[in-house]
């Protein structure tokens, strides 16, 4: 019989055979995978994801700096406002709050990209880049696609989309060296994330898809042109969908954004981080190393408006050839001893050595108004010291405007911790002084200026105060050592007159901080 006629009468056989196979197969892999995912564990986050810097701010909630190895605080979701929420899964997954967990589509395009060689493929959940972003490695294969799909499933079924959600912004990059929603909110607005307005959270989330093109933003034409565009299409895709009324669609304005990078007083402000950072971590009891990856919020007692105010006044002073002149200024509220204002240099990473906290200003005249007089603890000697700090200085002068009560200075406000607060000043008092003892010093808003270091001049400075404010000025002046590493005084210029830069920094400032 011939072959074709075979073939034709055993045709159904044929195809019932093929079929069992295919059904046995499919009937395996689904086996497989069920397997599999009875298998699967769900990680717990890798520690690079868990670690939290700590922030600290202005006394008024502006935003100063942080330290810790990566920029990332925790939120809870219940600080993040519903329509920034909304704007995320608008901008990285839409179906977020239905779907299983993965994206059929997505994955069928990356099972096919591993397998040809093909380029990365995109479009994966949000419950997936968590996954990828904070429980695994970043290794692009196949077998890790696959893993990351099961434990999304998984986590899908075991945890609350709020959870998944919160989970994903506080891990997820926002450019700037910003990971998760907190972070980037103050990078790149310099607001907490609950203050986040429509256009701002839009913004955000636009930026997700490419962060470290979108980082630049507002400084950047051609970026901010872009991210523009994306935002728009974020900010239509939560009017269609309800999340916005068309009323806030169409009032809805493109945010302005902190310039990046960062100018120079960010750098200047380390000084003030580095203080508050120490008392800070000794406060709590902890290491400056636990403080830093602790995810604390610290709350400082400086003024940065009056600081950057500082900072641009007393720039531009020169010395001669081999001579480095230090700026040192500190203002400090009498009675109280809440440090305001502490200039410590002008480049930190120059010189990260602190002016106003560790200088030491020859006193020469600096304790004239002050001789004569017995102080108590912890101030007694000083009026003897040859060579007091800036803020030793002001401390002295601030206990006289204070009616002979000492206040010690401090630079940290509060302390708080998942928005639970872990510490808050209390002004430490003693009494160094009989308060007759400072009759006809404590005048109101008295200047006083001197010099230190004989006819060389090696130090000029100015204490201006009352019982608001107290504040120091100082100029002195270095040079290189005959030893490596070195410095010894200098003399300072005499044009300009440094006697006349400290009176009149001293009276610009007074005007301004008062």
């Amino acid at each position: 019989m011939p072959l074709r006629v075979r073939l034709r009468r055993n045709r159904g056989r044929i195809v019932r055979r093929l079929l069992a196979a295919f059904l046995a197969l499919l009937a395996l892999l689904c086996g497989a995978v069920v397997v599999a995912y009875k298998l699967t564990v769900i990680p717990d986050p890798h520690p690079d994801t868990v670690v939290q810097s700590t922030v600290f701010l202005d006394a008024k909630g502006g935003y100063l700096g942080r330290r810790g190895p990566v920029d990332r605080q925790d939120v809870p979701l219940s600080q993040v406002p519903r329509y920034v929420q909304d704007a995320v899964i608008a901008a990285e997954n839409r179906s977020f709050r239905t779907d299983s967990g993965v994206s059929p589509k997505a994955l069928v395009r990356a099972v096919a990209a591993a397998l040809t060689g093909g380029e990365h493929q995109g479009g994966s959940t949000i419950t997936q880049q968590y996954v990828k972003n904070a429980l695994l490695s970043p290794e692009q294969s196949l077998s890790r696609k696959a893993r990351e799909a099961l434990i999304a499933v998984k986590l899908d079924r075991t945890r609350s989309k709020d959870e998944i959600l919160q989970g994903y912004l506080d891990t997820v990059y926002f450019g700037r060296g910003a990971a998760g929603i907190q972070s980037a909110a103050r990078n790149y607005f310099d607001v907490d994330t609950k203050n986040l307005t429509v256009s701002q959270g839009a913004a955000l989330a636009a930026i997700i898809n490419l962060p470290s093109y979108y980082e630049k933003a507002g400084s950047d034409p051609k970026v901010t042109a872009t991210l523009q565009r994306r935002w728009e299409w974020v900010l239509d895709a939560m009017a269609a969908s309800g999340n916005i009324t068309a009323k806030q669609r169409a009032e809805a304005r493109f945010p302005a954004f902190r310039f990046y990078p960062p100018g120079a007083t960010d750098g200047q402000r380390q000084y003030l981080i580095d203080v508050a950072a120490k008392e800070a971590a000794d406060r709590l009891g902890i290491t400056e190393d636990q403080l830093a990856k602790g995810g604390y919020t610290v709350r400082t007692t400086f003024d940065l408006t009056q600081q950057d105010f500082t900072a641009e006044l007393v720039k531009g002073q020169k010395a001669g050839k081999g001579v480095r002149l230090h700026t040192a200024v500190v203002g400090m509220e009498p009675g109280d001893g809440a440090v305001r204002v502490l200039y410590g240099g002008s480049d930190y990473a120059r010189q990260p050595f602190n002016d106003a906290v560790s200088g030491a200003v020859e006193a020469g005249t600096a304790m004239t108004p002050l001789a004569g007089r017995r102080f108590g603890a912890p101030l007694t000697g000083l009026p003897k010291t040859t060579a007091p700090t800036p803020l030793k200085l002001t401390s002295a002068y601030a206990a006289v405007a204070a009616h002979g009560t000492y206040a010690a200075p401090y630079t940290v406000a509060r302390i708080t911790r998942a928005g639970r607060t872990v510490y808050s000043a209390h002004p430490d008092r003693h009494r160094v002084l009989p308060e007759q003892a400072t009759a006809g010093v404590a005048a109101p808003a008295r200047f006083t200026a001197g010099a230190g270091g004989g006819i060389t001049r090696r130090t000029v400075w100015t204490v201006a105060y009352d019982n608001r404010l107290t504040l120091t000025v100082a100029l002195f002046a270095d040079k290189p050592g005959k030893k490596k590493d070195t410095t010894v005084p200098a003399q300072l210029p005499t044009d300009p007159s440094p006697t006349e830069f400290t009176e009149q920094t001293a009276t610009q400032l007074w005007g301004r901080l008062r």
